[in-house]
């Protein structure tokens, strides 16, 4: 373990030689709480875009868009936090490069207007601003890996894997903002960087041995982003309610959305933190790379979910083009996403299906697609976000009743 404790009030260079993965109560300290705070804006800024070309009509040049940023800024954050769990010394280096990587996401979001502006018009992919500030962060990481690499001996294979698996990638980001090449283009070439960006942790910790990260501060650490996330939902949701207020005034149908945002997100939130996500990986360390993964599919469905509801306040102040069931579907099927993954993801942790589980999943599947079809029947756009807000507690009713049992029962099976 490196030295957590210290016998001064400095930030004196430590060793870097890992930190104990059995270390209890390991939880996310003030740096990585501020760190979190630059994806704020990250999240919201790719959110916005979307939200922009969604109501425009512009849905797949905005999809294509959204999902590269996100995979940008989610992996970005995914390597940060698990080099944080196995190597925090909290010293003045470790803390300098921390810095370098929040100016690096500040940059990256202030490219996104660019890539996604680009996008829309069919031109040269333009990812300038971005990959400049994904490098800074990544080269920043580089560093610290080297460090590892150097001062923790045991490890030096796998700090190395994961330096050279960064460098490589950024060359690679690095070409293909030069070239300026089209959408078209980057769909063929970026599949090639994203399994040198994602084959080199499954190689270091699954082949050759791992880090020294610890369960349950990473799953803490992971569960803090999902609520940052949210925040894109509720921001979402004022929006919404402030427009309909500016066309209508206050009025039912603007006490539904505001219950609908603030019910989905809580439901959301309740959903997530039913997964036994520390309790198993503290005993199937393996599944962590799988587990680790299938977030950026849920972190962007959570900021896909807000700005489908900037969408409905562009369909409520009247400049959208989707129309009340498109502006609708374009919160209900981020939602969905949510849903499929974490259903997914609870089966994968848990190896073993449960009919029970099946059957609230496909209870909040039917509450989705009754939202758009009474949207696209003519009902009211509040009760149909009120659906969206009750898809997520099925699952919460069906847990709470019984399926705790169940899980209970599953988890004891998998810890034995």
């Amino acid at each position: 373990m490196s030295e957590s404790t210290r016998d001064d009030l400095g930030h004196r260079m430590l060793r870097m030689t890992g930190r104990d993965p059995g270390e209890s109560h390991r939880s996310a300290t003030p740096l990585e709480l501020l760190f979190d705070l630059t994806f704020v804006i990250a999240f919201g800024q790719a959110g916005d875009q979307l939200a922009h070309l969604l109501a425009e009509g512009h849905v797949w040049p905005g999809i294509g868009a959204f999902s590269f940023a996100m995979f940008a800024i989610c992996w970005a954050w995914i390597n940060f936090s698990w080099f944080a769990s196995a190597y925090d010394t909290d010293d003045w280096f470790y803390r300098v490069t921390t810095m370098v990587q929040m100016v690096g996401v500040v940059v990256l979001a202030l490219g996104l207007p660019e890539l996604f502006a680009s996008v829309d018009a069919g031109e040269g992919f333009a990812v300038g601003v971005l990959v400049a500030g994904y490098v800074v962060m990544r080269i920043a990481l580089v560093a610290q890996w080297l460090r590892a690499a150097a001062q923790d001996p045991p490890r030096r294979r796998v700090a190395l894997v994961y330096a050279a698996s960064v460098t490589t990638a950024q060359v690679g980001w690095v070409l293909l903002a030069l070239a300026r090449p089209s959408f078209e283009t980057v769909l063929l070439i970026a599949p090639l960087l994203y399994v040198i960006e994602l084959g080199g942790p499954v190689l270091a910790e699954v082949r050759l041995g791992g880090t020294p990260w610890n369960a349950g501060h990473i799953a803490e650490r992971y569960g803090l982003l999902t609520i940052i996330a949210l925040g894109e939902v509720l921001f979402g949701t004022v929006t919404s309610v402030a427009a309909l207020v500016e066309k209508q005034g206050w009025s039912v149908q603007a006490a539904l959305v505001a219950l609908a945002g603030v019910g989905l997100t809580f439901g959301l939130w309740w959903t997530y933190f039913i997964i036994p996500s520390s309790e198993i990986l503290r005993r199937h360390r393996r599944r962590a790379v799988a587990w680790g993964y299938s977030h950026i599919l849920l972190f962007a469905s959570i900021a896909a979910t807000g700005a489908g509801l900037h969408v409905v306040a562009y369909e409520i102040e009247g400049v959208g083009e989707l129309g009340v069931a498109g502006a609708v579907a374009s919160a209900a099927v981020p939602v969905l996403v949510f849903s499929v993954v974490l259903f997914l993801l609870y089966t994968y942790l848990v190896h073993e299906g449960d009919p029970f589980h099946l059957g609230l999943f496909l209870g909040t599947v039917a509450a989705l697609v009754a939202a758009v079809w009474l949207a696209a029947a003519g009902a009211p756009i509040g009760v149909s976000l009120i659906l969206i807000a009750l898809s997520p507690a099925v699952v919460v009713v069906g847990y709470e009743t019984v399926g705790h049992r169940h899980q209970a029962a599953a988890l004891a099976r998998q810890l034995a």
